[in-house]
């Protein structure tokens, strides 16, 4: 059977402005199940694009595992470069860029990806509670004991204090992801005490987001969770100063701070 014949068509190719868009890059994790849908969310979503690469990890999450994506990095960023100038990378898992170190995650992704600003959820935490101004936090998180141990070392280093920390005792990250949104409520709640100036909500897989409105209302405090401070960071780095959804807590009425609480005087 013939097929018609092929041509080129006469109309000229109008290209859109690069600048239209602001590209971000997302190191998730294999197992990941949340980070995605929770940053494109909480984002501007008609004027940026995620472009996202996955860095193989195997549960349980335990500090011994999370150290094994170091080496990881570097190749999983590099995946990113051909996707253009990018606005900033987000390392999307918590308890991994606390063990491994905010600067070594930095310098492995700039290995493979040039010299682009890297969000971690911790330091990006650490930027919230400054724009916060608060000093004394609650902690919960879905970690076993192990692994959220080195979470209140990195905070109380840098001038955090912790006036309650609980964690649910899961080891696998799939089962975190599944963490239903009364169970995050509940014990959010059952993790505060009066003297706690903010609540902070650990793990990107745990889908906190959902309930970060009502916890603040329940509370009457600020609310941070890893992937609420993620996208804030990637959203004011991108100069969306005026991207205030109040859905998401009252970190994003705010601005980044001009320094951020555990830096050097």
């Amino acid at each position: 059977m013939k097929t018609g014949a092929v041509s080129l068509s006469e109309q000229s190719v109008r290209f859109n402005d690069p600048g239209e868009t602001a590209r971000f890059g997302l190191i998730a994790l294999a197992t990941d199940l949340t980070s995605e849908r929770d940053l494109y969310r909480q984002l501007p979503h008609d004027k940026v694009a995620i472009h996202v690469t996955r860095v193989a990890f195997e549960n349980p999450t335990t500090p011994e595992n999370l150290r094994r994506m170091t080496p990881r990095l570097s190749e999983a960023a590099s995946l990113l470069a051909p996707s253009g100038p990018l606005k900033a990378i987000c390392y999307s898992c918590t308890a991994a860029s606390i063990v491994i170190g905010d600067e070594t995650v930095r310098a492995a992704i700039a290995e493979g990806a040039g010299d682009v600003p890297v969000v971690t959820p911790a330091g990006a935490a650490l930027m919230a509670f400054s724009a916060l101004d608060a000093q004394r936090i609650a902690v919960l998180t879905p970690y076993t004991v192990e692994t959220s141990e080195p979470l209140a070392a990195y905070f109380t280093a840098r001038g955090l204090g912790i006036s309650q920390f609980r964690c649910l005792g899961l080891e696998d990250d799939r089962d975190m992801a599944r963490v239903s949104n009364q169970s995050i409520v509940d014990a959010a709640l059952d993790a505060d005490t009066p003297d706690a100036e903010a609540i902070f909500l650990s793990c990107t897989g745990m889908p906190s987001v959902n309930v970060i409105a009502e916890i603040e209302q329940r509370a009457g405090k600020p609310v941070v969770s890893s992937n609420q401070a993620s996208a804030w960071a990637m959203a004011r780095i991108a100069g969306f100063e005026l991207h205030r959804p109040t859905e998401f807590g009252r970190l994003f009425s705010c601005s980044l701070p001009a320094r951020t609480l555990g830096d050097a005087a």
